[in-house]
């Protein structure tokens, strides 16, 4: 049997932080729950983690692992937002585990980092070099880097995921509420593998520093999960094949040219200042 673990979630009473706290609650381990806690929930201790402090800092002593999903959810948001919970978050948080000894951290990176190549055919393996298009994806690439130079400088273990598509709902039964086009689809992740993924970066030992797609099996995706097999043993237990509608296909034709929208006044903006 595995030793319980202590772990400490930021970002608890969020999507992926309620169904990672079942599963490891579950599982006997010693959790340590932080987050803005907008419900009020007991078991968590509520804390601004964009403005550093003793107070909830010292909740990192020592743990085994921290699982850093606090943040501004949104590929939406601006600038505004993503650089106080994003950046100066995520920046405190990597402060407060090298300060207090934390073994691990395990950074909730996003497939935002590469949203570039959506409508290309290269294989996205963690080698490509990153693409991100909004605030979102660059202060993932951000906390990726710093993750690295943490883990390089100071000994921290670090591993960070860039995560698919985990729903809300319907978590391993896809099907027709499965409405995002095919980009969306092909980086479903289920709640079990989610969960998995997870359990497995906070047991597998011998670990400097790894950036890893974490997606389900989903067949003909263009994701590449083999690193993220050899690396902690991930192992996939569902899939997604694509199912395209008029109205799906509709929306990435519009999402298309957006993207030729965006990038024509980008390079036009470009010219105009030199």
């Amino acid at each position: 049997m595995t030793k319980p673990k202590s772990i400490l979630i930021t970002g608890a009473t969020g999507n992926l932080g309620g169904k990672l706290r079942r599963h490891f609650s579950a599982g006997g381990h010693d959790l340590r729950l932080l987050c803005n806690n907008p419900m009020a929930d007991p078991a968590v201790t509520t804390a601004d983690l964009s403005l550093y402090d003793e107070g909830w800092a010292r909740h990192f002593a020592e743990v085994d692992a921290v699982i850093h999903l606090a943040g501004d959810p949104s590929p939406r948001s601006p600038w505004t937002s993503i650089q106080r919970h994003n950046i100066d978050l995520t920046m405190n948080v990597f402060q407060a585990a090298v300060r207090h000894g934390a073994k691990r951290l395990i950074f909730a990176s996003s497939n935002w980092v590469m949203a570039g190549y959506r409508f290309g055919t290269e294989r996205l393996t963690t080698d490509l070099p990153p693409w991100p298009i909004n605030p979102y994806g660059h202060a993932k690439l951000f906390g990726e880097r710093v993750g690295i130079s943490f883990a390089e400088q100071s000994g921290l273990s670090f591993i960070a995921f860039r995560i698919g598509w985990c729903q809300k709902e319907h978590d391993n039964r896809p099907g027709p509420h499965m409405t995002m086009g095919r980009w969306g689809q092909e980086m479903w992740l289920s709640d079990r593998d989610l969960c998995q993924a997870m359990e497995r970066a906070v047991l597998t030992q011998d670990v400097r520093h790894h950036v890893l797609n974490l997606m389900s099996d989903n067949p003909g995706m263009r994701w590449d999960i083999e690193a993220t097999r050899r690396a902690i043993g991930y192992a996939p237990q569902d899939g997604h094949v694509a199912v395209l509608t008029e109205e799906s296909n509709d929306h990435e034709s519009i999402v298309r040219l957006e993207r030729e929208l965006a990038d024509r006044l980008e390079k036009l903006a470009m010219m105009q200042r030199w």
